[in-house]
Protein backbone atom coordinates (compact mmCIF):
# COMPACT_ATOMS: atom_id res chain seq x y z
CA UNK A 1 0.00 0.00 0.00
CA UNK A 2 1.28 3.53 -1.14
CA UNK A 3 1.83 5.74 2.17
CA UNK A 4 -0.32 7.28 4.01
CA UNK A 5 -2.40 8.21 7.71
CA UNK A 6 -3.25 4.08 8.14
CA UNK A 7 -3.70 2.18 11.03
CA UNK A 8 -3.65 -1.88 11.76
CA UNK A 9 -7.49 -1.01 12.35
CA UNK A 10 -8.16 0.78 9.09
CA UNK A 11 -6.86 -0.66 6.56
CA UNK A 12 -8.09 2.14 3.57
CA UNK A 13 -7.50 5.65 6.09
CA UNK A 14 -10.02 6.60 8.62
CA UNK A 15 -11.76 8.91 5.98
CA UNK A 16 -12.49 8.45 2.55
CA UNK A 17 -14.59 9.67 -0.10
CA UNK A 18 -17.32 8.01 -2.09
CA UNK A 19 -16.07 9.86 -5.64
CA UNK A 20 -17.95 11.52 -8.13
CA UNK A 21 -17.07 11.15 -11.80
CA UNK A 22 -17.09 14.65 -13.47
CA UNK A 23 -18.12 15.05 -16.82
CA UNK A 24 -17.81 17.73 -19.09
CA UNK A 25 -20.64 19.81 -20.62
CA UNK A 26 -21.49 17.18 -23.47
CA UNK A 27 -21.32 14.50 -20.45
CA UNK A 28 -18.17 13.11 -21.57
CA UNK A 29 -15.87 11.72 -18.94
CA UNK A 30 -13.64 14.61 -17.72
CA UNK A 31 -10.49 13.09 -17.19
CA UNK A 32 -8.29 16.08 -16.39
CA UNK A 33 -11.73 16.75 -13.84
CA UNK A 34 -11.29 14.08 -12.24
CA UNK A 35 -7.11 14.48 -11.38
CA UNK A 36 -7.99 17.76 -10.40
CA UNK A 37 -10.62 16.98 -7.89
CA UNK A 38 -8.95 13.57 -6.91
CA UNK A 39 -5.85 16.63 -5.61
CA UNK A 40 -8.32 18.79 -4.15
CA UNK A 41 -9.46 16.24 -1.94
CA UNK A 42 -6.47 14.43 -0.83
CA UNK A 43 -4.34 17.59 -0.87
CA UNK A 44 -6.86 20.10 0.93
CA UNK A 45 -10.45 18.15 1.63
CA UNK A 46 -9.03 15.93 4.66
CA UNK A 47 -9.05 12.39 2.80
CA UNK A 48 -7.42 9.53 3.24
CA UNK A 49 -8.74 8.04 -0.03
CA UNK A 50 -11.09 7.68 -2.55
CA UNK A 51 -13.33 5.39 -3.87
CA UNK A 52 -14.00 5.48 -7.75
CA UNK A 53 -16.74 4.16 -9.81
CA UNK A 54 -19.21 3.53 -6.95
CA UNK A 55 -22.92 4.44 -6.66
CA UNK A 56 -22.04 8.31 -6.34
CA UNK A 57 -19.61 8.11 -9.24
CA UNK A 58 -22.78 7.23 -11.32
CA UNK A 59 -21.34 3.82 -12.35
CA UNK A 60 -24.25 2.52 -13.44
CA UNK A 61 -24.13 4.79 -16.33
CA UNK A 62 -20.61 4.48 -17.52
CA UNK A 63 -18.84 2.29 -19.72
CA UNK A 64 -16.07 -0.58 -18.48
CA UNK A 65 -13.35 1.50 -20.23
CA UNK A 66 -14.98 4.80 -18.69
CA UNK A 67 -14.49 3.28 -15.51
CA UNK A 68 -10.84 2.14 -16.14
CA UNK A 69 -10.37 5.87 -17.86
CA UNK A 70 -11.13 7.13 -14.60
CA UNK A 71 -9.59 4.66 -11.94
CA UNK A 72 -6.11 5.14 -13.74
CA UNK A 73 -6.65 8.91 -13.73
CA UNK A 74 -7.40 8.72 -10.17
CA UNK A 75 -4.38 6.50 -9.29
CA UNK A 76 -1.85 8.68 -11.03
CA UNK A 77 -3.39 11.92 -9.67
CA UNK A 78 -2.87 10.88 -6.31
CA UNK A 79 -1.98 6.82 -6.10
CA UNK A 80 1.35 7.71 -4.00
CA UNK A 81 -0.53 9.35 -1.61
CA UNK A 82 -3.72 8.40 -0.81
CA UNK A 83 -5.95 4.25 -1.30
CA UNK A 84 -7.70 4.33 -3.95
CA UNK A 85 -10.41 1.83 -4.64
CA UNK A 86 -12.23 0.70 -7.36
CA UNK A 87 -16.07 -0.17 -7.22
CA UNK A 88 -16.18 -3.15 -9.34
CA UNK A 89 -19.33 -4.95 -8.02
CA UNK A 90 -22.62 -5.45 -10.87
CA UNK A 91 -25.27 -7.62 -10.44
CA UNK A 92 -23.22 -10.84 -12.44
CA UNK A 93 -20.29 -12.48 -10.59
CA UNK A 94 -18.62 -13.24 -14.64
CA UNK A 95 -18.76 -9.20 -14.95
CA UNK A 96 -17.57 -8.61 -11.78
CA UNK A 97 -14.24 -10.51 -11.69
CA UNK A 98 -13.65 -8.69 -15.25
CA UNK A 99 -14.09 -5.45 -13.69
CA UNK A 100 -11.72 -6.53 -10.29
CA UNK A 101 -9.32 -7.94 -12.35
CA UNK A 102 -9.34 -4.54 -14.90
CA UNK A 103 -8.85 -2.32 -11.44
CA UNK A 104 -6.15 -4.62 -10.46
CA UNK A 105 -4.43 -3.39 -13.73
CA UNK A 106 -5.08 -0.22 -13.59
CA UNK A 107 -3.09 0.31 -10.28
CA UNK A 108 -5.94 -0.22 -7.93
CA UNK A 109 -5.19 -0.63 -3.99
CA UNK A 110 -8.12 -2.22 -2.98
CA UNK A 111 -11.83 -3.37 -4.43
CA UNK A 112 -15.25 -2.33 -3.17
CA UNK A 113 -17.77 -5.13 -4.32
CA UNK A 114 -21.28 -4.08 -3.60
CA UNK A 115 -23.96 -7.26 -3.16
CA UNK A 116 -25.53 -7.77 -6.12
CA UNK A 117 -28.54 -6.16 -6.75
CA UNK A 118 -32.17 -7.18 -8.79
CA UNK A 119 -31.25 -10.83 -9.15
CA UNK A 120 -31.94 -11.53 -5.35
CA UNK A 121 -29.25 -14.11 -4.47
CA UNK A 122 -29.39 -16.25 -1.22
CA UNK A 123 -27.05 -16.12 1.42
CA UNK A 124 -25.00 -19.04 -0.37
CA UNK A 125 -25.05 -17.36 -3.68
CA UNK A 126 -23.40 -14.37 -1.84
CA UNK A 127 -20.69 -16.10 -0.51
CA UNK A 128 -19.74 -17.50 -4.07
CA UNK A 129 -20.12 -14.24 -5.58
CA UNK A 130 -17.79 -12.57 -2.96
CA UNK A 131 -15.44 -14.83 -3.07
CA UNK A 132 -15.18 -15.65 -6.33
CA UNK A 133 -14.93 -11.74 -7.07
CA UNK A 134 -11.97 -11.75 -4.20
CA UNK A 135 -10.42 -14.89 -5.13
CA UNK A 136 -9.45 -13.14 -8.98
CA UNK A 137 -7.14 -10.83 -7.66
CA UNK A 138 -4.46 -9.91 -4.96
CA UNK A 139 -6.33 -7.04 -3.78
CA UNK A 140 -7.90 -6.55 -0.46
CA UNK A 141 -11.52 -6.14 -0.46
CA UNK A 142 -14.62 -3.64 1.52
CA UNK A 143 -18.02 -5.74 1.08
CA UNK A 144 -20.28 -3.07 0.59
CA UNK A 145 -23.64 -3.77 2.13
CA UNK A 146 -26.28 -1.70 1.10
CA UNK A 147 -29.77 -3.49 1.54
CA UNK A 148 -31.99 -0.42 1.01
CA UNK A 149 -30.41 -0.74 -2.58
CA UNK A 150 -29.53 -3.98 -3.89
CA UNK A 151 -32.86 -5.74 -2.05
CA UNK A 152 -30.64 -8.07 -0.34
CA UNK A 153 -28.78 -7.70 3.24
CA UNK A 154 -25.49 -9.74 3.97
CA UNK A 155 -26.69 -11.72 6.84
CA UNK A 156 -24.43 -11.44 9.83
CA UNK A 157 -23.32 -15.13 9.68
CA UNK A 158 -22.18 -14.71 6.21
CA UNK A 159 -20.14 -11.76 7.16
CA UNK A 160 -18.52 -13.86 9.81
CA UNK A 161 -17.82 -16.51 7.29
CA UNK A 162 -16.52 -14.20 4.67
CA UNK A 163 -14.19 -12.72 7.36
CA UNK A 164 -12.03 -15.55 7.16
CA UNK A 165 -10.93 -15.07 3.99
CA UNK A 166 -7.48 -13.31 4.49
CA UNK A 167 -8.37 -10.58 1.90
CA UNK A 168 -11.81 -9.59 2.74
CA UNK A 169 -10.83 -6.65 5.11
CA UNK A 170 -14.20 -4.61 5.94
CA UNK A 171 -17.30 -3.29 5.25
CA UNK A 172 -18.37 -0.22 3.45
CA UNK A 173 -22.02 -0.42 6.22
CA UNK A 174 -24.81 1.14 4.93
CA UNK A 175 -27.45 -1.46 6.39
CA UNK A 176 -28.61 1.04 9.00
CA UNK A 177 -28.46 -1.81 11.62
CA UNK A 178 -25.70 -0.92 14.64
CA UNK A 179 -26.93 -4.00 16.69
CA UNK A 180 -25.96 -6.26 13.84
CA UNK A 181 -23.36 -4.20 12.57
CA UNK A 182 -21.74 -4.21 16.28
CA UNK A 183 -21.71 -8.00 16.16
CA UNK A 184 -19.69 -7.92 13.09
CA UNK A 185 -16.97 -5.97 14.68
CA UNK A 186 -16.86 -7.51 18.05
CA UNK A 187 -16.85 -10.89 16.36
CA UNK A 188 -14.66 -10.51 13.72
CA UNK A 189 -11.36 -9.14 12.50
CA UNK A 190 -13.54 -6.95 9.64
CA UNK A 191 -12.75 -3.32 9.46
CA UNK A 192 -16.30 -1.00 9.43
CA UNK A 193 -16.62 2.10 7.26
CA UNK A 194 -19.66 3.83 7.37
CA UNK A 195 -21.58 4.52 4.45
CA UNK A 196 -24.41 6.53 5.95
CA UNK A 197 -22.91 9.94 7.01
CA UNK A 198 -24.84 10.82 9.60
CA UNK A 199 -24.07 7.48 10.83
CA UNK A 200 -20.26 7.91 11.22
CA UNK A 201 -19.93 9.03 15.11
CA UNK A 202 -22.34 6.45 16.32
CA UNK A 203 -20.51 4.07 14.08
CA UNK A 204 -17.52 4.84 15.68
CA UNK A 205 -18.57 4.66 19.31
CA UNK A 206 -19.20 0.98 18.41
CA UNK A 207 -15.65 0.18 16.92
CA UNK A 208 -16.02 1.56 13.33
CA UNK A 209 -13.20 2.85 12.01
CA UNK A 210 -14.19 5.48 9.83
CA UNK A 211 -16.33 6.85 6.82
CA UNK A 212 -16.83 6.26 2.98
CA UNK A 213 -18.75 9.60 2.91
CA UNK A 214 -20.67 11.26 0.22
CA UNK A 215 -20.71 15.09 2.22
CA UNK A 216 -16.37 14.51 2.52
CA UNK A 217 -16.03 16.31 -1.03
CA UNK A 218 -17.07 19.22 0.49
CA UNK A 219 -16.49 18.77 4.36
CA UNK A 220 -14.17 16.42 4.85
CA UNK A 221 -11.75 18.58 6.93
CA UNK A 222 -14.50 18.48 9.37
CA UNK A 223 -15.45 15.13 9.32
CA UNK A 224 -11.60 14.38 10.41
CA UNK A 225 -11.67 16.70 13.16
CA UNK A 226 -14.78 15.07 14.28
CA UNK A 227 -13.05 11.57 14.30
CA UNK A 228 -10.11 12.67 15.75
CA UNK A 229 -12.20 14.62 18.89
CA UNK A 230 -13.55 11.13 19.60
CA UNK A 231 -10.31 9.41 19.40
CA UNK A 232 -8.91 12.19 21.53
CA UNK A 233 -11.52 11.03 24.36
CA UNK A 234 -13.48 14.35 24.14
CA UNK A 235 -16.94 13.26 23.33
CA UNK A 236 -18.46 16.58 23.98
CA UNK A 237 -16.46 18.40 20.60
CA UNK A 238 -17.20 14.96 18.51
CA UNK A 239 -20.94 15.87 19.45
CA UNK A 240 -20.78 19.18 19.17
CA UNK A 241 -18.87 18.50 15.41
CA UNK A 242 -21.41 15.85 15.01
CA UNK A 243 -24.55 18.30 15.19
CA UNK A 244 -22.87 21.04 13.27
CA UNK A 245 -22.35 18.59 10.17
CA UNK A 246 -26.59 18.01 10.35
CA UNK A 247 -27.73 20.63 8.14
CA UNK A 248 -25.10 19.51 5.35
CA UNK A 249 -26.22 15.89 5.67
CA UNK A 250 -29.78 16.54 5.61
CA UNK A 251 -28.98 19.00 2.31
CA UNK A 252 -27.03 16.60 0.45
CA UNK A 253 -28.43 13.20 1.51
CA UNK A 254 -32.21 13.43 1.30
CA UNK A 255 -33.21 15.43 -0.80
CA UNK A 256 -32.25 14.08 -4.11
CA UNK A 257 -29.67 11.39 -4.94
CA UNK A 258 -26.37 11.99 -3.20
CA UNK A 259 -24.26 12.57 -6.79
CA UNK A 260 -26.85 15.13 -7.36
CA UNK A 261 -26.82 17.51 -4.58
CA UNK A 262 -22.64 16.67 -4.53
CA UNK A 263 -22.39 17.59 -8.49
CA UNK A 264 -24.92 20.49 -7.55
CA UNK A 265 -22.47 21.38 -4.42
CA UNK A 266 -18.96 21.34 -6.14
CA UNK A 267 -20.39 23.61 -8.84
CA UNK A 268 -20.88 25.86 -6.28
CA UNK A 269 -17.43 25.80 -4.90
CA UNK A 270 -15.96 25.92 -8.58
CA UNK A 271 -14.76 22.31 -8.58
CA UNK A 272 -14.90 20.19 -11.32
CA UNK A 273 -18.25 17.99 -11.45
CA UNK A 274 -20.53 18.62 -14.59
CA UNK A 275 -23.62 17.20 -15.17
CA UNK A 276 -25.16 13.71 -14.01
CA UNK A 277 -26.19 11.78 -16.62
CA UNK A 278 -29.89 10.23 -17.17
CA UNK A 279 -31.69 8.97 -15.33
CA UNK A 280 -30.49 11.28 -12.74
CA UNK A 281 -31.49 15.23 -13.74
CA UNK A 282 -29.68 18.10 -12.32
CA UNK A 283 -30.66 19.56 -8.83
CA UNK A 284 -33.61 21.53 -8.54
CA UNK A 285 -33.35 25.05 -7.71
CA UNK A 286 -34.50 24.42 -4.05
CA UNK A 287 -32.14 21.93 -3.52
CA UNK A 288 -29.20 24.30 -4.95
CA UNK A 289 -30.47 27.25 -2.54
CA UNK A 290 -30.58 24.59 0.35
CA UNK A 291 -26.90 23.65 -0.01
CA UNK A 292 -25.58 27.70 -1.25
CA UNK A 293 -27.02 28.10 2.54
CA UNK A 294 -25.13 25.06 4.61
CA UNK A 295 -22.13 25.77 3.06
CA UNK A 296 -21.94 29.22 3.98
CA UNK A 297 -18.76 30.72 3.73
CA UNK A 298 -17.60 28.17 1.57
CA UNK A 299 -18.86 29.17 -1.23
CA UNK A 300 -17.52 32.17 -3.36
CA UNK A 301 -19.78 35.64 -3.92
CA UNK A 302 -21.16 35.83 -7.35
Amino acid sequence: MPPGRLTSMSPFGRVLVAMITPFDRHGEVDLDGVRLLAEHLVDRGGCDGLVVNGTTGEAPTTSDAEKAAVLRATVEAVGDRAQVLAGVGTNSTRHTVELARAAESAGAHGLLVVTPYYSKPTQEGLLAHFTSTVDATGLPALLYDIPGRTATAIETDTLLRLAEHPRIVGVKDCKVDLLASSRVIAESGLSYYSGNDELILPLRAVGGVGAISTVGHVVGNEIRAMLDAYDKGDNDEALRRHQALLPVFSAIMTREPGAVAVKAALGLLGLPAGPVRGPLVPATEPLVAEIRAVLGNLVPEE
